[in-house]
């Protein structure tokens, strides 16, 4: 495939195939390798978009940058002992939610492991604890299936633990699934010729998670729902409209994604697709009137989204001119929109940091 503007050999990451047995890890932040083409900045998005996406908009084109994180010292550990006898339900546990992930399963163990919903085995060790992911579990990083599989498996063992550990589709799930079911077919692109196997390679498609790529994670990605409602919290992948799209109530947005999902119409899923795929609907003027039309829809006090990387929503876009040579910086959850959006996509693949973070937060 020939490579778009600003990407080189840097950008292809290479998977390495693991058992089921969740690694400890250390790693170290190497240099960065930023990608020049118009769609991946906010800023250029903004030049190119002024009035915002355009309706025959279509990601065709390489979305994000992966910025090379360096070398990552696996270190397997032995497997973990039988899940823990269930808990007596005392109520609901706290409640927290982890930003896009991208197949760094290093990263989301210690992340996890930092809030004390897993041990120092990967088990579940959280008790009635919430615990929801907002999608993009795959591509870009290594480790993309051992990401599911991990989700899969807390997700039994926080059940058993009166808890649980649910999940939200991504753009990334539209992606991959189509890439396996309909791989080089053409579909109306609106703007040319495209192919899910085009798209799922132009942003950042592992091959070894397609060969690792079972019926049991396809049936799981296609059941996830797009929206819900926790806490008087909206939660979606996407920092767009979008969603207004296939329902009025969350119970219909989530049928009618199944649904198409269902029907296996390339045409179908592309156009879902690239939905999913529009960001920034919240970020400048009339963001926050934007958000309110989500939720004077759906309900709830606050959305928190996933999607778009908080350093491209503060314009924080690192580059490989750095001095210091290391990723930007972020600390938390970044609230905007005259305070109704949350977005917790830490900007993990451009060296920044993978969020699980409690909600209320602390501000």
């Amino acid at each position: 495939m020939t490579q778009g503007a600003g990407q080189g050999p840097e950008a292809e990451r290479t998977a390495t195939l693991r058992d089921f047995r969740v690694p400890a890890y250390v790693h170290e932040t190497g240099p960065y390798v930023h990608s020049t083409h118009p769609g991946n900045a906010a800023p250029a998005a903004d030049e190119a978009y002024p009035e915002g996406y355009p309706d025959g908009y279509t990601p065709t084109q390489r979305d994000l940058p992966v910025i090379n994180r360096g070398d990552t010292l696996q270190v397997p550990v032995e497997p973990a002992p039988a899940a823990p006898a269930p808990q007596a339900a005392t109520g609901p546990g706290p409640l927290y939610v982890v930003g896009d992930v991208h197949g760094y399963l290093d990263e989301l163990v210690l992340a996890l492991q930092e809030q004390g919903l897993i041990d120092a085995s990967g088990q579940w060790c959280a008790g009635t604890a919430r615990l929801w992911f907002l999608g993009d579990f795959t591509d870009r990083g290594p480790d993309g299936i051992g990401v599911i599989d991990l989700v899969m498996r807390l997700s039994a063992e926080a059940a058993a633990a009166g808890g649980y550990c649910k999940a939200l589709m991504g753009n990334h799930e539209l992606l991959l699934l189509g890439a396996k079911r309909f791989g080089d077919t053409p579909v109306n692109s609106g703007a040319g010729t495209a192919t899910f196997q085009a798209a799922w390679l132009l942003n950042g498609g592992q091959k070894t998670d397609m060969d690792r790529l079972q019926d049991h994670h396809l049936q799981w990605m296609a059941r996830l729902d797009a929206v819900e409602m926790v806490d008087g919290y909206l939660l979606v992948h996407s920092d767009t409209t979008a969603y207004l799209d296939y329902g009025d109530s969350i119970e219909a947005v989530n049928d009618t994604v199944r649904e198409a999902l269902t029907r296996n119409d390339a045409d179908e899923v592309w156009d879902l697709f690239r939905k999913f795929t529009k960001r920034f609907s919240f970020r400048d003027e009339g963001g926050a009137d934007a958000v309110r039309s989500l939720l004077d829809t759906y309900g709830g006090t606050r959305i928190v989204h996933g999607h778009s990387p908080i350093p491209y929503l503060l314009g924080q876009v690192g580059s490989e001119d750095d001095e210091e040579g290391t990723g930007p910086v972020v600390e938390g959850p970044h609230v905007y929109a005259g305070g109704l959006a949350i977005a917790m996509d830490g900007g993990v693949t451009m060296a920044g940091k993978l969020l699980v973070h409690e909600l209320p937060l602390d501000v």
